[in-house]
């Protein structure tokens, strides 16, 4: 524990190497606990399914840091946590309130509808087919994120907007170093801003340069001929929102899946029979290994009261989704373990309301693409090895693995 703003905290671990254990500390203290984020940052983190979905729900929940963060004008007076402006620092729909919040949502939610998503699914489909033909079946060692988890998604989102291949790796760079919290210094916020700076202003001149058919086209479009619907800043900061939430997270769905089923071989057995349906894989996994496992911040904009616990007007939020998921009040006393025949579709993992994400019907096609076809093509996939060998991310944000070592046996 610390002390910060007189207030005992519970110290969230940047690297997110206990997420599940520290989401059953934290629920051990009450439904929201104080905690202090990377760098000494305090904030509330909400411990169970009803809390948290409550709070996403509010209205007197805000997520506008200019507005409503009564320490957003002291941030520059701590170099600690020069890192959050990655995630509060911008202007899009991750961090505006009301009214600005619904103009730019409105700008994206239609490129991301399930009919427009269908559309999509024959190239999902050609991406996976080309990623698996290049997969060696040997026997040999490899790292599935690197070969097949993470090229899927970052090919079709790089598609999606239109980025040139020069900028393919520079991006993941840039989005890799946003999901990591483990390093709070000023440095590393600096090299993140720098990115920022670098390589989405080389995309939207690109794409200026050579217009074509995507979405950053068509943001730029919307920027030149209406200024009033979007500023140069919030074309930049939706760019850097919907490109990195539209891959990264489906990395982690992909690969967090697969671990699950090696490591449950009975559910795999069921799965591939036909017993269990991949839908209820993938929701299973995103109720106990969400993509993100927590996501700073949101604010409250007056007094809020949860249960006997005020949270003061101003006080940071963050959602917390991994804890939701894994609370036994609302998924029984086994809540934490991995069941993909529990039906769990109500879980928190995209959102709910006015900010559930709009990619997620692209990550669930990319999913359910890609999960089936791999283990049609390699019935003998298996990890490489144990379980208590794979490293989480350095992030107390993304829930997932650094890499996925397997075996690819046909």
């Amino acid at each position: 524990m610390t002390v910060t703003d007189r207030t005992e905290r519970f110290a969230i671990d940047p690297f997110g190497a206990d997420i599940a254990g520290e989401s059953a500390r934290l629920r051990a203290l009450g439904p929201i606990v104080p905690v202090e984020l990377p760098g000494g940052i305090p904030a509330w983190a909400p411990t169970g399914y009803d809390t948290l979905k409550e709070l996403i729900l509010d209205p007197q929940v805000s997520k506008d840091p200019r507005r409503h963060w009564r320490l957003w004008p002291e941030i520059g007076e701590h170099p600690s946590w020069g890192w959050i402006l990655g995630w509060v620092g911008v202007v899009n729909m991750l961090s505006t309130y009301g009214a600005d919040h619904t103009r730019l949502r409105k700008l994206v939610a239609p490129s991301f509808t399930q009919r427009r998503t269908e559309l999509m699914r024959p190239r999902v489909e050609a991406i996976t087919t080309e990623l698996l033909d290049a997969l060696d079946d040997s026997g040999a060692v490899v790292d599935l994120k690197a070969g097949f988890a993470h090229p899927l998604p970052m090919r079709m989102i790089c598609e999606l907007f239109g980025v040139p291949d020069e900028l393919t790796e520079a991006t993941g760079t840039l989005i890799a170093a946003i999901m990591d919290t483990s390093d709070p210094s000023p440095e590393h916020a600096a090299f993140v801003q720098q990115q920022i700076g670098t390589v989405l202003p080389a995309l939207i001149a690109y794409r200026s340069e050579h217009p074509g058919d995507d979405l950053t086209t068509e943001l730029i479009r919307v920027r030149d001929e209406d200024g009033d619907r979007l500023s140069d800043e919030e074309l930049l900061y939706t760019l850097l929102l919907v490109i990195g939430a539209g891959f990264e997270t489906t990395v982690n769905l992909i690969g967090n899946a697969v671990v699950a089923l090696l490591t449950h071989p009975g559910q795999l057995a069921a799965v591939l029979s036909g017993e269990i349906g991949w839908d209820s894989v993938i929701d299973e996994t995103l109720r106990v290994h969400p993509s993100i496992a927590s996501l700073p911040l949101r604010f409250a904009v007056s007094d809020i009261k949860v249960r006997d616990v005020t949270v003061p007007a101003g006080d940071a939020i963050i959602t917390t989704y991994a804890a939701a998921g894994l609370d036994p009040a609302h998924y029984g006393p086994d809540a934490d373990g991995f069941d993909a025949s529990r039906g769990a579709d109500d879980h928190l993992a995209f959102g709910i309301g006015v900010h559930r994400c709009v990619g997620a019907p692209l990550a669930r096609v990319e999913a359910l693409t890609a999960l089936p076809a791999l283990f049609d093509r390699f019935p003998g996939l298996e990890l490489a090895v144990g379980a208590d060998a794979l490293r989480q991310v350095p992030s107390f944000i993304a829930f997932g693995w650094q890499e996925i070592p397997v075996r690819l046996r046909a």
